[in-house]
């Protein structure tokens, strides 16, 4: 008997209607790999004398501008108050809950690109920063300690990539394996670069994969869904990209690609809709995935402000097939997305050099995730308070399971002063509880660009956030060495305990760029040791069963318990109701392959997801 224990760390509703099937008269592409290799260990990749991210350095801007075309606003907020933004959805206070401080906090890099646009994540020892034109490093993630720093990612494939940039890191949990990707162009053809690790090491080998794109992928965002990693990116044609993640996973060479074509309806600009990506989970095996943007009343025609949902389902096979929907539509207060056709939105401490605000898209993730009943989504993006203030507008959407229809659960603005908060992330943990980390700047008062964080507990007044606000870091002095370009995204994950937000977004340092690395939680109950109070969870193999214990609940309320494989196949399925916040239950497995499993607890307030091996 093998026995492990895991203690896991840490308003307006609208009714949508069903999404139906376009017809299936936009072209399906099938993509297979350019080239595949397998890289050699990245520990062997190693400089041995890496440079000091915090020396000035000459940068050079990306190019990546070169694709954004600014959205025509037909209307401003002086034309009526439905053009501007709902003062009931404005929190102009901060939150009275004290916020923990970061768990971690470290300095990021800085890289050779403006801007450094950073993304990471954490797995369960390590965390992995990339950022622009594109060096990424890797930490020990309890200490900060370096690990090693590798000049170039495109160093992983072979022959060796140019450093283009845009990277994406992800930590697939389900699988154990990183994810690391960049935009490419050698001239005659633009690529999607994907290197996906052969261990949970990300210090080990990699699978790199090499797939020619139709056009330059500016902007390229992923996520990890059941089926795939799909991709979404600002170009001319609208597009969704779907990876074949379990043959990549294998290190298949001919692991294919799917694409297909979508109409947004009344964009003219800069536009890109953000894939749902599972945290908490894997969606049911054959989950359609849901992509989401915003649509604006300041647009004309029959545009309102709303969110926009699409579903692409994916069928690999022998001839491989795709069908996106329709879009639903969910109706949102009024908010007022314009932003200057410069790209000079956001105010510093002082001078006249303004800084781009990101206007126009949803800003990195849209977090799915599923609970007992409903899914949830979270998003956020950028709107204009006034002439002078930029600030952060967020949201929970929620799908019924039973019927498929999606509903918006709470909004709100956060604008608890004067100071512009902009390039925002926004993610719930396994408690429901939500945190939003941007970066601030203003004039009044005086705030240089640094990065902030605040939240809200799931039991909290919607439209919230109820904790107050946290600054991670402060920056000093005012960006001058980028022209008005700022981190284009920055990127808030979950940790594997399912509890940890971690952030990594840019700030400003002596007139130069710079990135940080945080984490932090948000506790269920204020002042008392979180880890203490934590859930605990024990699963052990006896024969032909799994015992599995769960102690600490946050409720004796009924709870779900579910067996999936890690495809995100559901095999068992059993409702359990706690006394005195524990319960002990057997699931029969005899029928089961040898492998990783994962068990899903929760009910609709709550949920852990803890995986487990069969032998």
């Amino acid at each position: 008997m093998k026995t492990t224990t895991f203690i896991v760390l840490g308003v307006f509703a609208f009714t949508s209607v069903f999404a139906q099937p376009t017809k299936d008269d936009a072209k399906v592409e099938i993509i297979t790999p350019a080239s595949f290799h397998i890289s050699k260990p990245v520990s062997e990749l190693f400089e041995a004398n890496p440079p000091d991210d915090e020396e000035s350095e000459n940068r050079v801007e990306s190019l990546d501008r070169l694709h954004r075309i600014p959205q025509k606003f037909l209307h401003q907020a002086e034309d009526g108050a439905e053009y501007g933004n709902d003062p009931a959805t404005i929190q102009k206070s901060n939150g009275t809950r004290q916020m923990m401080a970061p768990l971690t906090n470290w300095p990021g890099q800085s890289g050779g690109g403006c801007p450094p646009d950073p993304s990471g994540a954490a797995g369960p020892n390590h965390y992995v920063q990339a950022v622009n034109a594109s060096p990424f490093k890797i930490f020990n993630k309890t200490t900060g300690g370096l690990i090693g720093t590798v000049k170039n990612i495109g160093s992983l494939w072979s022959p060796a990539t140019g450093n283009m940039g845009d990277p994406i890191v992800m930590y697939d949990k389900y699988a154990e394996r990183w994810f690391i990707s960049q935009f490419g162009d050698d001239g005659s053809s633009s690529y999607a670069y994907i290197a996906i690790s052969t261990s949970a090491d990300p210090t080990g080998t990699y699978y790199t994969y090499s797939y020619i794109i139709p056009e330059f992928p500016d902007y390229l965002k992923f996520s990890i869904w059941s089926d795939g990693y799909y991709m979404t990116f600002n170009g001319s044609s609208d597009k969704v990209f779907c990876f074949e993640r379990d043959q990549m996973i294998l290190g298949n060479p001919s692991a294919r690609a799917i694409s297909k074509n979508f109409s947004t309806g009344g964009v003219s600009g800069f536009f890109i809709p953000l894939p749902g990506d599972a945290d908490g989970g894997l969606p049911p095996f054959g989950t359609p995935l849901p992509f989401f943007s915003y649509s604006e009343n300041s647009w004309g025609g029959s545009n309102i402000d709303a969110i926009k949902i699409w579903s692409m389902t994916v069928t690999w096979g022998t001839t491989p097939t795709a069908v996106i929907t329709v879009p639903t539509v969910l109706p949102t207060a009024a908010f007022d997305g314009t932003y200057d056709p410069n790209w000079d939105d956001i105010s510093q401490a002082s001078g006249t050099q303004k800084l781009d605000g990101i206007g126009g898209i949803l800003h990195f993730r849209a977090q799915w995730r599923k609970w007992t009943g409903y899914n949830s989504v979270v998003l956020n993006w950028g709107v204009k308070l006034s002439t002078s203030q930029r600030s952060i507008k967020w949201v929970e959407l929620r799908q019924n399971q039973g019927t498929g229809v999606w509903s918006l659960y709470q909004e709100g603005i956060y604008a608890p002063n004067d100071l512009n908060r902009w390039v925002g992330s926004i993610a719930m943990d396994d408690n429901g509880s939500i945190a939003l980390c941007y970066a601030v700047a203003g004039p009044s008062p005086v705030t240089s660009p640094g990065l902030r964080y605040t939240g809200r507990l799931q039991s909290d007044p919607l439209g919230q956030m109820t904790f107050a606000e946290q600054t991670a870091i402060a920056g000093s002095g005012v960006l001058t060495a980028c022209s008005n370009r700022f981190g284009d995204y920055s990127q808030t994950s979950i940790d594997p305990n399912g509890i940890t937000f971690w952030h990594t977004g840019e700030y400003v340092v002596s007139g130069g760029p710079r990135t940080r690395i945080y984490s932090f939680q948000l506790p269920i109950v204020t002042g008392v040791d979180e880890i203490q109070n934590q859930p605990l969870f024990t699963v052990y193999q006896s024969e032909n069963k799994l015992n599995f214990k769960a102690h600490k609940l946050p409720s004796n309320d009924e709870f779900v318990v579910d067996l999936f494989e890690i495809s995100g196949k559901q095999i068992r399925s059993k409702k359990i109701t706690p006394v005195s916040n524990m319960f002990e239950t057997i699931i029969d497995i005899g029928d089961l392959a040898k492998g990783a499993y994962l068990i899903r607890v929760g009910n609709t307030n709550f949920q852990r997801v803890i995986k487990t091996v069969i032998n």
